[in-house]
């Protein structure tokens, strides 16, 4: 089968799974997935993303630059757990990177913040990610590593709604409900608006075709 007849098979099984893209957007992703992996003929590309591969997208893409949200982030997308990213796994990512209602937006931030994935972020988790996207290299490890144990004091107390000392889906849920600017709050997993525009205007404003 040529590879143009995959493209379109492919297109058509994401066209009824994928509500946030019409077809000629599905088209234009494919055919961005097919351009950052890499040629037709090398073996990457029959598989798709590896986690460094990806994570040079997300940075060139989005401006992501935390290692730990990034390696999270390519955790949440791989959603068959065998250290690859498909065709269809990427356009399911970017489809709530980009147009995720709110309640696919908080299912996918909670899972990219938990860390051991057992269901909830606790407060080792917490420091771990807030130490790494807020600490300067320059500062004094004493006093951020206090900073942070007391904003994850403050953090606690605002989301944990059953007083349990951690996170569960629950308390994140109601939290952000109460509060939507609490949705990233251990971290930028998600693009912001600027870069979520221009992605959208380079890659579906070029009218792609397979």
């Amino acid at each position: 089968m040529s590879r143009r007849r995959q493209q379109q098979q492919l297109v058509d099984a994401l066209s009824q799974s994928v509500r946030h893209f019409n077809r000629g957007e599905l088209e234009c992703l494919i055919k961005l997935f097919d351009r950052l992996v890499g040629k037709p003929d090398e073996h990457l590309a029959a598989i798709g993303f590896d986690r460094a591969k990806f994570r040079e997208a997300l940075h060139a893409t989005f401006g992501m630059t935390d290692d730990v949200i990034m390696d999270r982030v390519f955790r949440a997308f791989d959603r068959n757990n065998d250290s690859c990213i498909n065709a269809v796994e990427w356009v399911e990512g970017i489809a709530i990177f980009l147009r995720g209602t709110m309640a696919e937006k908080m299912k996918y931030c909670f899972q990219v913040y938990d860390l051991n994935g057992d269901g909830h972020i606790s407060r080792e988790e917490m420091f771990q990610l807030l130490k790494n996207s807020l600490c300067e290299p320059s500062s004094s490890e004493e006093d951020s590593d206090e900073g942070i144990k007391d904003l994850v004091d403050i953090t606690v107390k605002k989301m944990d709604c059953d007083h349990d000392g951690k996170i569960s889906f629950m308390d994140f849920e109601k939290a952000v409900g109460d509060e939507n600017l609490l949705l990233e709050a251990f971290g930028p997993c998600l693009p912001d608006i600027k870069s979520t525009m221009a992605f959208e205007k380079t890659i579906f404003g070029e009218n792609l075709t397979l």
